[in-house]
């Protein structure tokens, strides 16, 4: 029997860092030729995380241009991988998450009659223009593909209420799969200030916020509380990767230059951001990732937007909803800093996104699909 053609396209850090190690189990599985597509929609962070992870792509679209937009990367896209997959003619196209990338993906293959799953499928804040573009994105790949890989029942429940009921995986989420190969006791940190910080004796604070909602009056009134909680506790050291993003670097460095317990930094890889996080005392953030990968780490997640896609967390106690207004992020950041049991019952709390097995259950799931394994994967049950 001929090898099950299975082609999995990314182009963006997140994305790079959960699939991963599905690329790594498809690579394991006799039965599957494991076909690599990158378009490089992000490419410095892409190639960090493909070195890491020992992952030489087959196919790279390099479409990454100065001050590019929504449009022209969907397009160069679009154009590219149609030529991928005339040549290729996979079986299956796989596409994670929320990106550009994402729903050129799904909507190139369908345009060329290839299956697609969806990996990290039912995600919904229920607001179309928030986070955007990623809601409609992931809604549009949702209607394009015929396998949903649900990291929760939740995100499964969500796609039922929209009328999608075949195909259907509960599998966890892959990024706990990825912790497992990035987080070590003895990292050493390539920014040497990471590693003189005092972990022990200081309370580390991550800080990330780039999303394009936040842009404007929320990202100022965010900048002001990490200002307002860095010059109130002289114990805590705020550790911000700054996101490249020109709106981001201005407003970030305009805000904080000058406080000496405030490191302004540049982007970690994901081996750097995964050990950072480990060894933080708190996360506060507006990433869709970190929601994820710190409560795997036992570490409590203050969230800076107004919703979030995963209220799995929120319900299991590890992540609250902070909001954009300054005195909601700093309230919220003093309970943790000065409340052990309130942040007891942050930090203890069950991670509900997964047990390391997701990437197994998802080849699982394709080869069931594809009529090569005979009963589907046991579901995740969070």
């Amino acid at each position: 029997m001929n090898k099950l053609k299975v082609m999995t396209v990314f182009g963006t850090r997140p994305e790079a860092i959960k699939m991963a190690p599905l690329v790594k189990e498809l690579e394991s599985r006799d039965e599957v030729e494991s076909i690599c597509c990158v378009t490089a929609q992000h490419r410095q962070m892409l190639d960090s995380v493909l070195n890491i992870f020992g992952i030489r792509p087959q196919f790279d679209l390099d479409i990454m241009e100065q001050s590019q937009t929504l449009s022209t990367i969907t397009s160069k896209c679009l154009l590219g991988l149609e030529k991928v997959f005339q040549q290729v003619r996979p079986d299956l196209v796989l596409v994670h998450g929320d990106t550009s990338t994402t729903f050129a993906g799904a909507l190139a293959a369908f345009y060329q009659q290839i299956a697609v799953g969806h990996v990290e499928a039912g995600l919904r804040t229920w607001d179309r223009y928030s986070p955007f573009p990623e809601e409609m994105n992931r809604a549009m790949v949702g209607r394009l593909a015929q396998l949903h890989f649900c990291p929760t029942a939740a995100n499964r429940r969500n796609l039922e209420a929209e009328g999608i009921t075949k195909g259907l995986y509960v599998t966890g989420n892959t990024v706990i799969d990825a912790l497992q190969t990035t987080v070590a006791e003895n990292f050493n940190f390539g920014e040497d200030a990471l590693n003189r910080l005092d972990y022990q004796g200081k309370r580390v604070i991550l800080v990330t916020c780039h999303r394009r909602e936040n842009y404007g009056a929320p990202m100022e009134d965010i900048m002001a509380a990490l200002a307002r909680i860095a010059r109130s506790h002289r114990s805590v050291e705020l550790v911000y990767p700054v996101h490249l993003s020109p709106v981001v670097q201005e407003c970030a460095h305009r805000n904080l230059d000058g406080l000496d317990n405030v490191h302004l930094i540049a982007p970690l890889d994901v081996e750097e951001m995964h050990n950072l996080m480990a060894r933080s005392f708190l996360v506060m953030t507006d990433s869709g990732g970190l929601q994820e990968e710190a409560p795997a780490l036992g570490k409590p997640v203050l969230v800076l937007r107004k919703e979030t896609e995963r209220p799995e967390a929120v319900q299991a106690g590890t992540v609250k909803l902070a909001g954009v207004c300054r005195d909601d992020i700093v309230g919220m950041a003093e309970e943790l800093l000065t409340d052990p049991a309130a942040y007891a019952r942050m930090a203890h709390a069950v991670n509900p996104y997964g047990d390391g097995r997701a990437c197994r259950r998802i080849a699982d799931a394709v080869l069931c699909h594809f009529g090569r394994l005979d009963r589907p994967p046991e579901p995740f049950e969070g």
